[in-house]
């Protein structure tokens, strides 16, 4: 193993554990996790950012899906849209990408709203994006189920892009109901793109999926897992009636699983940032806050249903900490990298990074 080897490693455990810390305590980040990394068998947020930087190309189209709306008020809720416009940025400062928001209706205000906080231009079409730079374009998606193959195939007529990541994205359960946190129907709210999510799939496109829960589309790759050990998810368990449980049935293949969605994505954005070498894909705290208030300020609601700057219960100061601390950590190995140079040497000579084992079992007791 080598030095950057070995830092890549570490980065990715350091934000893998950031984006699991428990505030709230009950544990369920901790069961998802537990199967993700048994899954990806290396730090989540490192797997997938490899694989971006392995496949994004200067101009390409990048697809984040996102918006999950929330009964009983009927809006948008914070989690998810926060993140995806930051990824956006990150996508377009690292790889000069053209990112491509799909969502319901319910979060283009907040869309349009957070462009000018990350500082590129909106658009509400494609065409606008494929001609102007520094750009991203804003497109709901349907929430009729009749709708949806044929919105997906019309998206999919004015180019295919290199990667899709759906972030806190409702997906439907083996019966095609979607259902919120307590196991509720809330089909009749949601925009219905798990389709578009299957057919750039099976075109072999990069797929990636950011979740907390399982309810969101792509987590039906720990469904096992998930139906034994989260409440609401067992078949038969859910509140609706439908007896399909709250697992997402479509299985992505690559996952991040974190505490809030949104954190899973702020880790993800972080190793880009290492890994490009490049701390300015990373955002600031104050962009951070910046973006948390706007979102709120657009109508999009916490978890709880509150119209204040907060996601999943989670305020605003925890929030900017945890994006500070991701930015802190890689800027710290950046800066550290010639002066910790002999401590790595003398680290792997003594041999306990040998064993690819450890990469997960000798943490996953810690994590």
């Amino acid at each position: 193993m080598k030095q950057e080897e070995l830092t890549i490693l570490n980065i990715g455990e350091n934000l893998d554990n950031l984006m699991n810390l428990d505030p709230r305590g009950y544990g369920v980040c901790r069961i998802l996790y537990s199967a993700a990394r048994e899954y990806t068998k290396e730090p989540l947020t490192m797997n997938s950012a490899k694989k971006l930087v392995k496949t994004l190309k200067e101009g390409d189209f990048v697809y984040i899906m996102t918006g999950f709306v929330l009964r009983p008020f009927k809006k948008a809720e914070m989690d998810g849209i926060v993140s995806t416009m930051l990824l956006a940025r990150a996508l377009v400062k690292g790889f000069n990408v053209k990112p491509i928001i799909l969502c319901p209706e319910d979060n283009m205000r907040a869309v349009e709203n957070l462009s000018y906080v990350i500082g590129l231009h909106f658009h509400d079409n494609i065409e606008g994006l494929k001609e102007y730079p520094l750009s991203i374009a804003g497109i709901p998606f349907t929430k009729n189920d009749k709708d949806a193959e044929n919105q997906a195939n019309e998206l999919m007529s004015k180019g295919l892009p290199s990667a899709v990541i759906s972030i806190e994205c409702p997906g439907a359960n083996s019966l095609g109901v979607y259902h919120n946190a307590v196991g509720l129907d809330v089909s009749e709210l949601e925009a219905k793109q798990d389709i578009l999510f299957t057919k750039l799939k099976k075109k072999g496109i990069l797929n990636i999926a950011i979740g907390d829960l399982g309810n969101e589309l792509g987590m039906g790759t720990l469904k096992e897992h998930l139906e034994e050990y989260v409440p609401y998810a067992a078949k038969g368990s859910c509140n609706c009636g439908c007896g399909g449980g709250i697992i997402a049935d479509v299985a992505a293949d690559n996952i991040i699983t974190a505490t809030v969605s949104d954190w899973g994505c702020y880790g993800l954005i972080a190793a880009l940032a290492y890994l490009k070498k490049d701390l300015n894909i990373m955002h600031t705290k104050e962009m951070e806050k910046e973006a948390m208030i706007t979102a709120s300020r657009s109508g999009m609601i916490d978890m709880y249903g509150d119209l204040i700057p907060a996601i999943d219960g989670c305020n605003l100061e925890i929030n900017v900490s945890i994006v500070s601390l991701m930015r802190e950590t890689i800027e710290s190995s950046m800066k550290l990298e010639k002066t910790c140079s002999t401590w790595f040497k003398k680290v792997i000579e003594l041999g306990f990074y040998d064993d690819d084992a450890y990469k997960y079992e000798k943490l996953k007791n810690i994590i």
